[in-house]
């Protein structure tokens, strides 16, 4: 998906005139541990049909990035960044031109699924917000709808599992890990690369990305998130500050393949959390895209799952949601 995601996104932000720009990317071996790590992601990118890999000696790498520290490195020279708030602004005025209908201020809260269709139950955000947790919400409208996406990201399961009728045996459980990104200040930009270590638990490294003007931000790191209610996962109220004493965490991580990283140089930038499908010390999850085939219910799929790189993915689970649709009806 991240592959062929990826040749979509290219393709449509050229179209549409998206700024964007194809940098690379260096994943990077800081210690003799972890080069049989970057070996069998090499393995895996060739298996998986990214092109143009190169695995790469130290002083190789450091005659890209000259204040970059490793003992090897995988070059992925097609990665790229992307303005993402550009690229959803197109989307949806896309969507809307073509007959598209966003419904703002409003949640699904559940629903009732069968054989022979779906019901969704919606109600007014507002009246979530002020509900006690202990009645029953009712629903303002109830829709029906012909076919059904559960995009709901951090709710999608939580959601599910609303929906009367529909197995919770083909729910996964829901985990959830916060991650946050410090900004680089006062200095000038040190990669033009985005660097990336060997993936951690949870997550993908605290790395560099760098923005379309330059500006450059480490992270995430993993915060794994317990005790979130259904409701408050579906208005999506998390807990996104970034504590400023999070920073003493960051350093020591960073240097490890930017050792010129200087005290006071990091800011608090931005958090997001992840809509993860395995916890803590588990084997990480695929993207789970489940239809009829799983559930049993006619015309929906349920996404579940989408953490990164479900960005670069995005046109390609889309493709391949809208052909089984297509297929099943």
């Amino acid at each position: 998906m991240c592959v062929r995601g990826r040749q979509l996104l290219y393709k449509y932000c050229k179209q549409h005139d998206i700024p964007h720009k194809q940098i690379g990317k260096l994943i990077v071996a800081t210690g003799p541990s972890e080069v049989p790590k970057l070996n069998t992601l090499m393995t895996r990118g060739i298996e998986n049909g990214v092109e143009g890999l190169k695995l790469m000696e130290g002083h190789e790498a450091t005659r890209m990035e000259p204040e970059l520290q490793c003992l090897k490195a995988l070059l992925s020279p097609a990665s790229g960044i992307v303005d993402t708030h550009s690229l959803m602004l197109s989307m949806m005025g896309e969507a809307e031109s073509h007959g598209t209908t966003f419904s703002y201020n409003t949640t699904v809260i559940g629903g009732h699924c069968d054989k022979d269709g779906i019901q969704l139950h919606i109600s007014e955000s507002k009246a979530i917000k002020n509900h006690d947790g202990r009645s029953l919400l009712q629903p303002d409208v109830i829709l029906i709808p012909r076919l059904l996406v559960n995009s709901a990201g951090l709710g999608a399961p939580a959601l599910s599992k609303r929906f009367n009728g529909l197995d919770v045996e083909v729910i996964p459980t829901p985990y959830f890990a916060r991650g946050c990104y410090f900004v680089l200040s006062n200095s000038k930009t040190p990669f033009q690369h985005l660097i990336y270590p060997i993936p951690e638990d949870g997550g993908l490294g605290v790395h560099v990305t760098l923005d379309l003007n330059g500006q450059v931000k480490f992270g995430p790191d993993v915060e794994w998130i317990n005790g979130i209610d259904d409701f408050s996962s579906f208005l999506n109220m998390f807990d996104y500050s970034v504590p400023g004493e999070r920073a003493k965490l960051f350093y020591p991580e960073i240097r490890r393949y930017y050792p010129g990283l200087k005290d006071g140089s990091l800011e608090p930038g931005y958090a997001g959390i992840r809509p993860k499908v395995s916890g803590p010390n588990q084997v990480p999850c695929d993207f789970i895209i489940q239809g009829e085939d799983i559930h049993g219910v006619p015309g929906l799929v349920n996404l579940f799952g989408i953490e990164s790189p479900g960005l670069t993915s995005s046109m390609a689970i889309a493709e391949h949601v809208a052909a089984r649709l297509n297929s099943e009806n």
